[in-house]
Order: structure tokens, then sequence, then C-alpha cells
């Protein structure tokens, strides 16, 4: 710690970051080695974090992470789509078909940021705000890949019809991103997607993830 930061605030966000790592959340103990502090100073974080709704103790006492945490997260979407914008953009005109930044929400995929594009005479309408099961979809099974450590060599996942009959798509996972589960991708009207889609949205994701770090 420096002269410059409390030391109480981050201890906080050092519990936050813990809870959010587990599922069945942490005793006031297990906190307390965690830190390197005792009890007390655990208990006085847990009631200010309470006070927010950032944290809840369930009936047996265990620490998890609140609802307010949410309402933070929501402002978190439009940053995220401010800075995918430009690679969308591009991806969208590059290809000639609809691009869309999809994010992780509990168990759906949500697109949060949609790129059209511009020159073609027809293209697939993709909303902002879509949710689709994280199976189903070339969005959702980039990321679950990823997150089983099962992409494919090159880094792509290609599906047809699973969103919207004869629609083909193609996504790639946002790399190296802590706290953040997401894919780049594009939809289009084919029963195919051609041969240089896949690495060019490859491409587009990588400079996604370059642009949120």
């Amino acid at each position: 710690m420096t002269a410059e930061t409390s030391q109480t605030l981050d201890r906080g966000l050092r519990v936050l970051k813990l809870l959010s790592d587990t599922d069945h959340g942490l005793t006031v103990t297990e906190l307390s080695n965690k830190l390197g502090v005792n009890r007390t100073v655990v208990y006085r974080l847990l009631a200010t974090l309470e006070q927010h709704a950032l944290v809840r103790r369930d009936l047996g006492g265990r620490a998890r992470v609140g609802l307010g945490v949410l309402r933070l997260g929501r402002q978190v979407h439009p940053l995220v789509r401010e800075a995918a914008l430009p690679a969308l953009r591009s991806l969208a005109e590059d290809i000639g078909a609809t691009a869309h930044l999809t994010l992780v929400d509990g168990t759906e995929a949500l697109a949060v940021a949609v790129v059209e594009p511009t020159w073609t005479d027809y293209h697939v309408a993709y909303r902002t705000g879509f949710r689709h099961p994280l199976d189903r979809g070339a969005a959702g099974k980039a990321i679950l890949a990823a997150r089983q450590g099962a992409l494919a060599v090159d880094g792509f996942t290609l599906t047809h019809g699973e969103l919207e009959a004869g629609a083909s798509g193609a996504a790639a996972p946002l790399v190296g991103i802590t706290g953040l589960e997401g894919s780049v991708g594009v939809v289009m009207l084919a029963d195919s997607v051609p041969e240089r889609v896949g690495p060019r949205v490859v491409d587009a994701a990588r400079e996604v993830a370059d642009a949120l770090r």
C-alpha cells in the first residue's frame, strides 16, 4: 500500500473479488484467513458492503456477492459497447454481414453491441439486447469452448440455422480479459460461412479485447 491508497477500500475490493470467485460463499473466518486480518475487521467490511447491497449473508452466515453488484454491472455494458464499436464496424463492412459483441449474462448470451453493414442489399437483423442460450449459436458456443478449454485450433466457432433458419454464424471469444466473458461474431444469410470469415472474426475479437484492456 502507498500513501495515496486506502487500505480499507483495498480490503473491501479484495472481499468482493474473493466472493466473486466462489459459488458457495465464504465465512468470516475464511475471509479473515484469506485477507490476513482479524475477524473484527472482516465484520466491519461486510457490514459496510451489506449497507450498499454489494454483499449478503445467508442463514448460515456465509457471505456472498449481493444484488447491488448487478446494478453496477449494468453500467459496464455502455462502456464495453463504446470500446468495441470501431472493430465491429470494420468487421461488418469488410465481411458484409451483421457483426456483434456478445457477453455472458447469467446462463444466457446477451448481444450488447450490433453493427449492420451499410453496402449490402440485405443482411440479418440482429438487435442489441437479444438473448439466447449459451449452447446455441456461434456466439455462445465460442464462449463455452473458451471456458472449457476446448476451442478449436483456428480459434473460432461456426454454426448454421441454430438461432434463425437459413442463417450461419461465426464467432471468436474475447481472450485475456479478467472478469469478462464474451465473443465477437458475425451472422449472415448463407448455407455456410466463407473461409476467410473465421480468421477475420478472430482478428476482430483480438481488437476488441485490446480495446478493453
